[in-house]
């Protein structure tokens, strides 16, 4: 989290653009964090993107001339989300994958490890510690101030929780 992947994936879109290949860009529908029907960046950059709720619809939803598929917030989609990907590039399409590892727990998120292991090529960003400014790879769920415990939920659609990014020294994991 605020390591700028989105931003990241929108940079890479915007470039496809000018470039004019034609693309498609999916997002779960757990990412309601700003507008539904948008792609959006924390520091308000937006693009056109199709929320979908599993990783069969973006199957049925890809138009067919598209070139470039991307697919953000790609921890929330079930496994079926590493056939569908493994599908799009053996038709020869480019596809460009955003996403979290680790979940709050420190444990790797949802499909992430079996997509990281089928990419050709991998991309890691890290955000700054919000306790030291180092290189952060964890993020900290906060409830009321306090680091979450782990037994809660991985995902809390709609929640108001606050994620910190930490460095390893600085994550805290409360069982």
């Amino acid at each position: 989290m605020f390591a700028g992947k989105t931003e990241e994936l929108m940079r890479r879109l915007r470039r496809a653009q000018i470039a004019k290949q034609k693309i498609q860009i999916f997002k779960h529908t757990l990412d309601a964090r700003y507008k539904k029907r948008n792609l959006s960046s924390h520091d308000g950059l937006t693009i056109k993107a199709t929320a979908v709720a599993d990783s069969s619809q973006i199957e049925k939803k890809l138009k067919p001339d598209v070139e470039i598929v991307a697919i953000d917030e790609a921890q929330f989609f079930d496994g079926g989300i590493i056939d569908v990907v493994n599908s799009f590039v053996d038709r020869g399409k480019r596809v460009l994958v955003a996403g979290i590892e680790r979940d709050f727990r420190d444990e790797a998120f949802g499909p992430m490890p079996s997509l990281l292991i089928a990419a050709e090529e991998v991309t890691k960003l890290t955000a700054i510690c919000s306790v030291c400014g180092s290189e952060a790879t964890r993020n900290q769920r906060l409830i009321n101030g306090k680091p979450a415990k782990y037994t809660d939920p991985v995902v809390l659609p709609g929640a108001k929780d606050t994620y910190e990014a930490r460095c390893r020294t600085h994550f805290v994991l409360r069982r």
